[in-house]
C-alpha cells in the first residue's frame, strides 16, 4: 500500500504520496530510507533561558555542562557582488525599540525551488512544517542559532525602511491573514508609504515573499525586550520570534546570521543571475552589560556547600564567559547572549548548576528564626474563614474577571479597568465588586439543582483610584481591597420537622454578620445601592466609615439573570474585620439594675438606631441598657396619633455601680430619656 507523509504519521502536510530518494534501496528498512532513527527532545524553558532556544544554545550548554567541545557552525561572509543598498533608518525616537538593524539586498533568486529534504527534515523535527524555499531558509535559522530573521519582497518595498514607534490608529495586514490596529506603545518597520512589519513579532503580507519574487533584502536586528514584551498576546496570537525577542536575542550577530542566510539563500535559490549587495549595519545605543561581582564567600554561604574561587573560575570559563578576578572575588562581564546576568545571585545560581545540584548535602536547610508574637488586634484571615464556616457559609472562588455587564449592572461602574487580553469574551473586565461573581456561584448551583445556596468568597476587587500611588504591593491609579462577599439563597435554615421552612430574607444575613462583627460596634443604615432593593438594603459602618453594604438582590436583576427568587447579599471590607480592641475586662456589678418602661410616639422617619443613641446619651451615665421591645402601628387612626405615626415601646436597664439608685433618680433619669428622645428624634410620651 501507498502512502502519503500525514498518513504515516511523519508530517503535518497532505501533499499527495511520499516519493522517497531516488538512491533509496529496495527492501532497505524504513527507518534507515525516511532518517527516523532519530531522538527529539522537548525542552520547557523559563523565561530566563531564551539564549537555549536555538539548537546552538542548547549545545552551548551541553558544552558547558560535559566538556565536549563546541562545534560553531560556520557563518563565513559572502562576497558581494552588486553595490545594491536600501536606505535604512531608525527613528531617534525609537531607541528604546531597536538596538540593532541590519539588512542585505540579493537580488535574482528563485523563490520556486525545492527546499532539501535534508531540511524539510530538521524543520519537521523542530514541529514546523515546510512552507516555501525562502521561508523555510529564514525559519532553519531560527532553530539553528535562535536568532529570528525576516526576508522582505524588495520589489514591494516603497523608497527605504524606517523603523519607528507606530502611530495611533495606523493598520497592518499580517502573515497570517488579520489586519490589526497598531497602538503607539508598539514597534512598526515602516517604507515611505505604510507600514510593512511588526517589529520582533510577525511580517505584512504585502512584502511577503511570493512565487513570483525576484529580489529580496535580508532583515536581522536586534530588538529590546521589554518593547517586544506582551504585544503578540494583546492582538490574540503567539509568534516563534516574538516568543524569542521577549527573551532576549542576541545583539552582536546580526550580521554573522545575515551571512549565514545568504549562503543558505544562494546555495537553495541562487541562479546565474543572483547578484548580493553588501550588509548595512545600523546600531543604536547598544552598551556592553556593566561586569557583576560573585562573593565566593558569598556563593558558598547562599549555596550551603565550600565552593573555592577555583571551582567559581573554572564555572566561569566552562560557560565562556568573561572574566577577571581578584582575592575572594570575580568580575564577570555577562556575555551579549545571557539577559538573565543582572544579579550576584544570577552568577552564584550558575555555579551551582554546574557544580551539581546533586552535590547539595542532603539535610534540610538551617537557620536562625525568631518566633514573633502577633499583635491580639490584628486577626488572621485564616480565623475569618473560619468564622464564615461556623456561621454555616461556604466558601467559593471565582476568577477576578467578570462580564462587563456585571460590573454596570451590580456595581454601577461604567469604566472598569479592563483586561487586554481576556481569556473569554464574557470575561474581558477586572471585578470592582464581589456580587457579580457570587450571583455566577448561585446560577451553576442552581443549573444543577440545589434549591439552597449559602456561599461566601473572600478576594480581591479592583478599582480605578487616582490617589493610590505606585508601591511594592500596588499599581499607580488602582485599589485593590480585599473583600469579603456573601450569597444566601433559598431557606432560612435546612427543612427540618419541628418548623415550618421560611425564605432567607435581609434580617438572617443581618444576624450573621452581626455575630461576625460583635465587638467592632457596626451600624446599619438604610442606602441606596444599584445591586440591591431600595427598601431592603442598609450600609454598614464602624466608627462613622462605611465598610460595606448588604441587602436584597434588586427584582430587576433578578428577572434579568433569570433567579426564581431575588437573594441576599452583603460585601464588606475584610481589613475592617482584621482590625479589632482588645478587650477590656470590668468587675461583675455590685449594684442590682432597675427596668422601666417608657412608650413613645415616633414619626414614620425614626429609625431604630436613633432611638436607642438618643436613650443611652441620657440620665448621666445610669441607663446601662435601652432595648426596643414592642411597636405598635395603628391600621386605623387613633386618638393622639397622627396618621404614619407609631407608638414604639423602650425598655431602660438603669444602674449606678457606686451607690443604689433611688425612687427621685429613677423618675429623674427617666425624665431625662424622654427629653433627649424629644430633643433628637421629636418623640412624646404616649397617652395612657
Amino acid at each position: 500500500m501507498v502512502g502519503a507523509a500525514r498518513e504515516l504519521h511523519l508530517s503535518h502536510d497532505y501533499g499527495g504520496l511520499l516519493a522517497l530518494d531516488p538512491t533509496a534501496q529496495v527492501g532497505a528498512p524504513r527507518r534507515d530510507a525516511l532518517h527516523l532513527d532519530d531522538a527529539v527532545f522537548t525542552l520547557k524553558l523559563t523565561p530566563n533561558l531564551g539564549h537555549a532556544l536555538g539548537v546552538y544554545g542548547v549545545a552551548r550548554e551541553l558544552a558547558a555542562i560535559t566538556g565536549a567541545p563546541l562545534k560553531t557552525p560556520d557563518c563565513s561572509p559572502v562576497a558581494a557582488t552588486t553595490d545594491a543598498v536600501l536606505p535604512v533608518r531608525i527613528d531617534p525616537a525609537a531607541s528604546d525599540l531597536c538596538g540593532r538593524f541590519s539588512g542585505r539586498v540579493v537580488r535574482g533568486v528563485d523563490p520556486k525551488a525545492a527546499t532539501p529534504a535534508w531540511m524539510v527534515e530538521r524543520l519537521a523535527r523542530c514541529g514546523q512544517r515546510s512552507v516555501a524555499p525562502l521561508v523555510d531558509i529564514s525559519n532553519y535559522v531560527m532553530f539553528e542559532y535562535g536568532r529570528p530573521t525576516h526576508i522582505f519582497d524588495l520589489d514591494t518595498i516603497e523608497g527605504g525602511l524606517v523603523v519607528r514607534w507606530a502611530v495611533p490608529g495606523e493598520t497592518l495586514e499580517l502573515l497570517n491573514g488579520s489586519t490589526v490596529t497598531l497602538e503607539g506603545d508598539v514597534g512598526v518597520i515602516a517604507d515611505h508609504a505604510r507600514v510593512e512589519s511588526l517589529a520582533g513579532i510577525m511580517g505584512g503580507e504585502r512584502t511577503a515573499v511570493v512565487d513570483t519574487t525576484k529580489n529580496i533584502y535580508i532583515e536581522a536586528a536586534f530588538w529590546w525586550p521589554e518593547a517586544v514584551a506582551g504585544r503578540a498576546r494583546r492582538y490574540r496570537f503567539s509568534t516563534d520570534a516574538a516568543h524569542r525577542f521577549e527573551r532576549g536575542v542576541d545583539p552582536q550577530t546580526t550580521v554573522e546570521h545575515i551571512e549565514r542566510v545568504t549562503a543558505l539563500v544562494v546555495e537553495i535559490c541562487g541562479t546565474v543571475d543572483t547578484r548580493i549587495g553588501p550588509i548595512d549595519d545600523h546600531v543604536d545605543g547598544l552598551a556592553k552589560p556593566a561586569p557583576v561581582r560573585l562573593r565566593v564567600a558569598r556563593a558558598a554561604k547562599v549555596i550551603g556547600i565550600d565552593v573555592s574561587q577555583a571551582d567559581c573560575e573554572r564555572v566561569m570559563t566552562r560557560l565562556g564567559f568573561e572574566w577577571t578576578s581578584g582575592q575572594g572575588w570575580i568580575d564577570v562581564v555577562p556575555p551579549s547572549y545571557r539577559f538573565d546576568l543582572r544579579l550576584e545571585e544570577d552568577l552564584i545560581e550558575e555555579v551551582i548548576r554546574l557544580v551539581g545540584y546533586d552535590t547539595l548535602p542532603p539535610g534540610p536547610p538551617l537557620g536562625r528564626f525568631a518566633a514573633q508574637v502577633p499583635s491580639e488586634t490584628v486577626r488572621p484571615l485564616a480565623r475569618l474563614r473560619h468564622a464564615m464556616a461556623d456561621l454555616g457559609w461556604q466558601e467559593t472562588i471565582s476568577y477576578s474577571f467578570v462580564d462587563e455587564r456585571h460590573e454596570r449592572d451590580l456595581a454601577g461602574n461604567a469604566d472598569p479597568v479592563r483586561v487586554i487580553n481576556p481569556i473569554v469574551s464574557t470575561q474581558g473586565v477586572m471585578r470592582s465588586s464581589l456580587i457579580g461573581s457570587l450571583i455566577d456561584v448561585l446560577r451553576v448551583n442552581l443549573a444543577r439543582r440545589q434549591p439552597r445556596v449559602k456561599v461566601f468568597e473572600l478576594g480581591k476587587v479592583y478599582r480605578k483610584d487616582a490617589s493610590v500611588a505606585a508601591a511594592d504591593t500596588a499599581v499607580a491609579g488602582l485599589a485593590q481591597p480585599l473583600m469579603l462577599g456573601g450569597l444566601w439563597f433559598g431557606a432560612a435554615r435546612p427543612l427540618q420537622w419541628s418548623a415550618a421552612e421560611k425564605p432567607v430574607d435581609f434580617y438572617d444575613v443581618k444576624g450573621d454578620l452581626e455575630r461576625l462583627l460583635d465587638g467592632l460596634g457596626a451600624r446599619f443604615e438604610a442606602v441606596s445601592h444599584p445591586a440591591l432593593h431600595p427598601g431592603r438594603s442598609a450600609a454598614i459602618s464602624i466608627a462613622g466609615r462605611s465598610i460595606g453594604v448588604v441587602g436584597e438582590l434588586h427584582p430587576q436583576w433578578r428577572q434579568r439573570y433569570e433567579l426564581p427568587a431575588s437573594p441576599v447579599v452583603f460585601e464588606i471590607e475584610a481589613e475592617a474585620w482584621r482590625v479589632r480592641e482588645l478587650p477590656v475586662y470590668a468587675a461583675l456589678p455590685r449594684q442590682q439594675a432597675v427596668t422601666r418602661d417608657v412608650a413613645v410616639v415616633v414619626g414614620p422617619s425614626v429609625r431604630h438606631d436613633g432611638l436607642i443613641a438618643a436613650a443611652m446619651s441620657a440620665g448621666d451615665g445610669a441607663v446601662r441598657e435601652a432595648t426596643v421591645f414592642d411597636i405598635y402601628e395603628p391600621g386605623t387612626p387613633v386618638t393622639g396619633m397622627a396618621a404614619g405615626e407609631r407608638s414604639v415601646s423602650i425598655r431602660l436597664a438603669l444602674r449606678d455601680d457606686t451607690t443604689s439608685l433611688t425612687d427621685e433618680r429613677i423618675e429623674r433619669v427617666v425624665a431625662d430619656v424622654l427629653a433627649a428622645l424629644a430633643a433628637r428624634t421629636g418623640a412624646r410620651l404616649r397617652a395612657q
